[in-house]
């Protein structure tokens, strides 16, 4: 699998959560940190005595210029310049590291940002290895990203291939499970074993996998709807998939 991993930072990270995270778990890559000396209430005050801990350079900085610096006015008052953090470089070596079976979230035409970061907050929440996309059907990982992640976009291995149905050939040759999602699948997700080495293949709602990718999994299994709606948002039916392999697995 020569894929390398996408850069897992963006130059700017914004939000307490997204900011937080790295603070926690490399301060050291982090240039400089603005914040808004307007904002005084709890959160921010207590987020601004972790930096002075640290000891990482802190900015003021108006609205605006927080707006202009984190492309969105998301940003809770708080954005950082940071530096990419040392990433595995490669699914194969990430594969090689992991200790009992493998659980990956494959996700095939996600391209909204916010789609992505809430899959990568429900991939680590799960416990999950790595999420995989395809380079030319997927979002890369951006400052919105992070911050909709919370954080997951700094500890979550983010790998974009370049051809997905191969990635998946070479998968099943590691003996990991390919199981797709499909709503026509006659088997629920419910009816499937998860415990072994696993990887879960989502598409985007409405379009869901592309033909060439549901072919190469191994098995197709459908989420139960109970309701009036067809479909769940990809985070939510990822969530879904995720913690019920952490449920069969604990």
């Amino acid at each position: 699998m020569p894929d390398n991993r996408v850069m897992s930072s963006p130059k700017v990270l914004f939000g307490f959560h997204a900011v937080g995270v790295r603070l926690k778990t490399a301060p050291q890559t982090i240039i400089e940190i603005y914040f808004e000396p307007t904002r005084r209430d709890a959160r921010m005050r207590q987020f601004l005595e972790r930096v002075r801990e640290a000891g990482v350079r802190l900015i003021e900085a108006d609205g605006l210029r927080l707006a202009k610096l984190a492309g969105s006015h998301g940003h809770q008052g708080v954005a950082a310049r940071v530096e990419p953090t040392a990433q595995v470089k490669s699914l194969d070596d990430l594969l090689d590291q992991v200790k009992g079976p493998p659980l990956l979230l494959v996700l095939d035409g996600i391209t909204d940002p916010h789609n992505l970061g809430a899959c990568l907050r429900v991939a680590d929440g799960a416990g999950a290895h790595a999420v995989i996309a395809p380079k030319d059907h997927a979002a890369g990982i951006n400052a919105t990203v992070a911050k909709v992640a919370s954080g997951a976009a700094e500890t979550m291995p983010y790998f974009m291939v370049t051809n997905l149905a191969r990635t998946l050939g070479e998968l099943k040759e590691r003996n990991i499970w390919c199981i797709g999602t499909s709503g026509d699948a006659p088997k629920t997700l419910y009816q499937v074993d998860l415990k072994g080495p696993t990887a879960l293949v989502l598409g985007a709602e409405g379009d869901g996998m592309r033909q060439l990718t549901r072919k190469t999994c191994d098995e197709l299994v459908s989420i139960p709807m109970a309701g009036a709606v067809e479909s769940l948002n990809v985070s939510v039916a990822s969530g879904v998939c995720l913690y019920e392999a952490l449920r069969q697995r604990s």
